[in-house]
Parts: structure tokens; C-alpha cells; sequence
């Protein structure tokens, strides 16, 4: 019989497709033993079943085939939030709640109106909403399919001040229903990569949607569309707060000020490194 330790010893299998192997074993093992990952340190010896093993089996062929953990085990953490994850969507990543900490900085008690564009999963949005409840929040996104599993993720969270539209940024602002929507907080985690970055053939990303993920103009397309658009949906005095790639910083300072963005700064993510900035709407 195959017992976990024997499990754990084949994370060197997938040194050459993962830089966190054992972490990988360990939370495929989680999902099939539905355990945390502390039970394998205690009972290293336990067996698994025939269909654990099968299990098993086929989510380390998926992961050595260089598949996402998130994909394969069909979540991911964000926030403290589960979340579900597909292909549809960018699996969120924890340099990205750096958003979320910002944006809580900016407004620690008011109840606000805010926006979350290109929302995916969800991530962002149902991140301010668990922590802030007396927010509004509208999360868009143009694929439908991101904007199911955003939905799908806020019913499973049970966070009721998120609404999710299917929009291609603003578009669906301009319906006469929604034209009079003014946000306090403007957030976004839009494409960045340039279309010739040889990162979107490897790891995680080569598995991602490139709508996602690509964007014209060296990845500043869509920030300097967002923030030529955003003067017209944003209340004076409020933000607007984006991700970008980590040589991005400068170039997106310049564009926030040429829109006419006030108190235009940087943030470091978890590597020290520029990746998201903000500005403020004069009032």
C-alpha cells in the first residue's frame, strides 16, 4: 500500500515544473485525504485507499504536466477567502491583495461606493466586501464566464454588497439605469503583460486566458484606457488604484498625472517590487 510519506518523497518529480513542489504534494494530498496539511506530519504512515491513490495519481499527472494547482484542485485562497478558480479567469495571487490592503487604508470607516474592473474571480471585490459590509460594490468583467464564477463565488460567500455585471470596462455604465453611478473607489487589475514577454509561455500564466493577461502598447493599453474613461465615473476626491507589471510603476505615474490625477504614488508588493498606483481624483 502507498502511504503518505511515500506521497511526499515524489515532490522531486516536479522540481523541474514547480518552484514549490512539496507545497504542491502536500495540498494535493489535503484535497484527497480532506485534511489540513499538518495531519501528513502526524501520520506519515497512513495509507492511502485504492481510490485516494487513483486520485491522487491523476492530480500529480495534471501537475506534472505543469497544470495549476488551482486548477486542478478547483480553488484558491485569497484574502482568507476560498475561492473557486477556473481556466476562465486569472487565479488570484497574493501580491494582488496589496489592492485590497490600499484600499482599505484609503477609506477605514466610510461606507463608500466602489468598483472593481476585470474582477475575474471576484477576488478584489468580494475582499472589500467581506471586511468592509457597509461598502457598495459593483465588480465587471466582459467575459461571462468570469462574471458566473465571480457570482458563483459570492453566493458560496454569502456577501451580499457585490453586484456582478458582464461589462467591457465601463460600457455598462452607460445603460440608463447605471449612468448616474459615481464611485469613490475605482480598482483594477487589468492586462499588463506585453504581447512578446516570454513569461506567457511558462508556469501558471501559459495556462491562463490571454484576455487576461495581454495588453497593447508595451501592457499599458487598458491602464490608459481605464484611466482616460474613469473621469467621467469617478466622485471628486476619489481613487483610482491599479495593479501593473513591476517595471510598469513610472510609466503608469505619468499617465494618471497627464489625466490629471492628483497625490499620484507607488506601492511595493511582497518582493519589493512597484506593483500597484494610485491617484487621486481632485476635488
Amino acid at each position: 500500500m502507498t502511504d503518505i510519506k511515500t506521497c511526499l518523497l515524489r515532490a522531486a518529480q516536479l522540481q523541474d515544473v514547480s518552484d514549490s513542489a512539496r507545497l504542491d504534494v502536500e495540498l494535493l494530498l489535503a484535497h484527497v485525504f480532506d485534511k489540513d496539511r499538518s495531519y501528513f506530519f502526524s501520520w506519515p504512515e497512513k495509507a492511502l485507499t485504492s481510490t485516494q491513490l487513483a486520485t491522487f495519481e491523476q492530480f500529480f499527472a495534471r501537475r506534472l504536466r505543469g497544470e495549476p494547482i488551482a486548477h486542478i484542485l478547483g480553488e484558491r485562497e485569497f484574502w482568507s477567502l476560498s475561492l473557486q478558480v477556473n481556466a476562465s479567469t486569472l487565479i488570484p495571487r497574493p501580491d494582488t491583495e496589496l489592492l485590497v490592503e490600499i484600499a482599505l487604508e484609503l477609506f477605514p470607516q466610510q461606507s463608500i461606493r466602489a468598483l472593481d474592473l476585470g474582477t475575474g474571480t471576484g477576488a478584489i471585490a468580494l475582499a472589500l466586501a467581506s471586511e468592509k459590509p457597509l461598502w457598495h460594490l459593483l465588480a465587471l468583467d466582459q467575459s461571462q464566464a468570469a462574471c458566473e464564477l465571480a457570482e458563483s463565488n459570492r453566493k458560496m460567500l454569502a456577501i451580499d454588497n457585490v453586484q456582478v455585471l458582464q461589462s467591457n470596462w465601463f460600457a455598462a455604465l452607460k445603460a440608463p439605469a447605471l449612468s448616474a453611478k459615481r464611485f469613490d473607489l475605482i480598482v483594477s487589475n487589468p492586462p499588463y503583460i506585453d504581447k512578446d514577454d516570454h513569461h506567457l509561455s511558462e508556469g501558471d500564466v501559459s495556462f491562463e486566458p490571454l484576455s487576461a493577461l495581454v495588453a497593447d502598447d508595451a501592457g499599458l493599453a487598458d491602464i490608459k484606457h481605464i484611466t482616460a474613461a474613469a473621469i467621467d465615473f469617478i466622485n471628486l476626491g476619489g481613487y483610482l488604484l491599479f495593479e501593473h507589471g513591476y517595471n510598469q510603476a513610472a510609466a503608469v505615474r505619468r499617465i494618471l498625472m497627464a489625466a490629471g490625477f492628483a497625490n499620484v504614488k507607488s506601492e511595493k508588493d511582497l518582493n519589493g517590487n512597484d506593483r500597484a498606483t494610485l491617484g487621486r481624483w481632485p476635488s
